[in-house]
C-alpha cells in the first residue's frame, strides 16, 4: 500500500514551495494532477514494484482550486477505504499577505474573471476549499512563514515518516496581541495567570528564563491548571491517534506571548515527551 499526501489548499499559499521541498526528501509528486486519474496513478505505482521493492513508496498529489472540491474528497475516502495512508496537507494564508504576494508576481488569481477584485478571488476560494479542509490532516499558515521556515515545517513533519510513526505532535505559544494562530488544533488561554509583564525585573525577560519561570510556577493556580490539563491530553492523545489523527498542535496563548505561554508550553512540552511524544516547541511571538 502507498503513503500517499494530497497537497492542497489556497493558491499562492505555498503548494509549489511545498511539493519542491518533498521531491527533494525524496517524494514522487504529481502537481495538478486530475482527480480521475489520481486512483490509476497510485495503482500503477505501487503494482509496477510488486516484489521488486522499485514502486511508489511516497506519493504526493497536488490538487489545485479548480478541481472539483466535492470530487477530491471523495477520491481520499475511497483511497483510504482501500487501505492506503492517505494524508492531507492543507496550505492557507491571510488575504491581505495573498492580495500582496499576487501583486509583487503579477500573476492572475486561478479564480479571477475580471469582474471582481484580487480579494473577492481569494475569498471565493477560501468558501470553496472548506470541503477538502475539513479533511486535513496538517494545516500549516504561511501568512509570516519565510520559505525557508515552510521548508523547515514539511521537513520535520515527513522526514524519516512511515505508516506506523506515532502521531507528530507540535506546541506553540503565542500572544492573542498578535492574533490566535489558524493551523492549530487546541488552543488554551492562560492569561488567567498573573503577568510577569508588570514586574520590572522580569519584563526584558521571557518564559525561557527562570526567573520567569520560576515566578509562574510558583503562582496558587499553575499547579492545579497543568494537572488538569495534562489529565485531559492523558485522554486526548490517544483518543486522537487511536482515530488515526497524524498531526495534533495545541497553542498555548497569553496577552504578548513573551512570559506565561512561553514557561507553560516548556513545562507540557516535558510532560509530553515523559509521555514518549515529542512535540515540536514553537515561540512565535517571543522576541
Amino acid at each position: 500500500m502507498a503513503d500517499i499526501l494530497v497537497i492542497t489548499g489556497l493558491s499562492g499559499a505555498g503548494r509549489s514551495n511545498a511539493a519542491d521541498f518533498l521531491e527533494d526528501m525524496g517524494w514522487f509528486v504529481v502537481d495538478n494532477l486530475p482527480v480521475t486519474l489520481m486512483d490509476k496513478i497510485i495503482d500503477l505505482g505501487v503494482g509496477s514494484g510488486a516484489g521488486s521493492g522499485s514502486g511508489i513508496q511516497q506519493l504526493g498529489v497536488v490538487v489545485g482550486p479548480t478541481a472539483d472540491q466535492a470530487d477530491v474528497v471523495n477520491e481520499i475516502r475511497q483511497l483510504r477505504t482501500k487501505g492506503h495512508r492517505v494524508r492531507v496537507l492543507f496550505l492557507e494564508a491571510g488575504t491581505p499577505e495573498l492580495v500582496k504576494r499576487y501583486g509583487s508576481t503579477r500573476r492572475k488569481h486561478p479564480l479571477d474573471d475580471g469582474a471582481a477584485s484580487m480579494t473577492v478571488a481569494i475569498e471565493r476560494e477560501r468558501s470553496l476549499l472548506e470541503p477538502v479542509k475539513a479533511e486535513s490532516d496538517l494545516i500549516i499558515d504561511t501568512t509570516t512563514l519565510s520559505v525557508h521556515q515552510l521548508k523547515a515545517r514539511i521537513t520535520d513533519a515527513f522526514t524519516n515518516d512511515s505508516a506506523g510513526a506515532a502521531m507528530h505532535t507540535a506546541i506553540t505559544s503565542f500572544g492573542f496581541k498578535q492574533g490566535i494562530p489558524l493551523d492549530v488544533d487546541l488552543v488554551i488561554d492562560v492569561r488567567f495567570l498573573p503577568n510577569p509583564h508588570w514586574i520590572e525585573d522580569l519584563r526584558p525577560l521571557t518564559g525561557l528564563d527562570e526567573p520567569v519561570r520560576t515566578y509562574v510556577m510558583q503562582q496558587p493556580a499553575t499547579a492545579e491548571f497543568l494537572d488538569r490539563f495534562e489529565h485531559l491530553l492523558e485522554l486526548l492523545l490517544p483518543a486522537y491517534a487511536g482515530e488515526g489523527k497524524s498531526y495534533l498542535s495545541i497553542a498555548i496563548g497569553c496577552t504578548g506571548g513573551q512570559h506565561r505561554s512561553v514557561a507553560i508550553t516548556e513545562e507540557l512540552a516535558t510532560w509530553m515527551r515523559h509521555q514518549g511524544y515529542h512535540p515540536r516547541v514553537t515561540h512565535r511571538d517571543k522576541p
